[in-house]
């Protein structure tokens, strides 16, 4: 499989007031679009060329750090951008809530446990929501490392994402984070988490 840069969902200010057309702007075509180019130079030539996504992170370990970094903000990149929507917030239905409000006791109690992962990640990182043997956890990762990766605590199937580096909100919030992230949960497009989690059980 060749790897392509696929276009952001939807128009850079689609997403406002909860995250501005320049923040999306910059951050989809300048930060993942060099992640993207970087990585794509970084397999050039190799076997790791043809190999999916899943298979580089399985054997994250052994690869070359502008792999793991530049492959990790390709990546990461595209599961944020689509776990979110102008059409977004709201809660989530169906076999997700349920899997939520048994492992958490609510949705409150979820974006609770959910945000203060995301504030407490040190430095720069994501935020996870994952399916790992079945059961849904929440986890975060430093710098571009994601749950995939065979260098992680907790590995499982990301099903969402929240980018907490600091070039994701710091044009409208500036070191505010906690802000960023309480405005993110307005634009969460649940329907494409439950689609991910319905993937995630397979």
């Amino acid at each position: 499989m060749s790897h392509t840069f696929p276009a952001l969902p939807y128009p850079y200010d689609s997403l406002e007031p909860y995250i501005d057309a320049k923040t999306m702007e910059v951050h989809y075509s300048k930060h993942h679009k060099t992640y993207f180019d970087k990585f794509v130079n970084a397999v050039e030539g190799s076997e790791l060329e043809t190999q999916s996504l899943d298979e580089i992170f399985d054997n994250i370990s052994k690869l070359s750090p502008a792999v793991r970094n530049n492959g990790g903000g390709y990546y990461n990149h595209i599961i944020y951008w689509n776990c979110m929507s102008p059409n977004g917030g709201g809660e989530p239905q169906g076999a997700l809530a349920q899997a939520i409000n048994d492992k958490f006791g609510s949705f409150a109690q979820f974006k609770e446990a959910f945000a203060q992962a995301a504030i407490n990640t040190f430095g720069s990182g994501f935020a996870w929501l994952i399916v790992k043997d079945g059961e849904i956890h929440i986890t975060s990762t430093s710098n571009q490392d994601n749950p995939l990766m065979d260098v992680v605590d907790v590995r499982g199937e990301p099903i969402l994402a929240l980018d907490v580096w600091e070039h994701a909100y710091y044009i409208c919030y500036q070191n505010r984070r906690p802000e960023y992230i309480d405005a993110w949960w307005n634009v969460v497009n649940w329907r494409a988490v439950e689609e991910n989690y319905a993937h995630a059980l397979l």
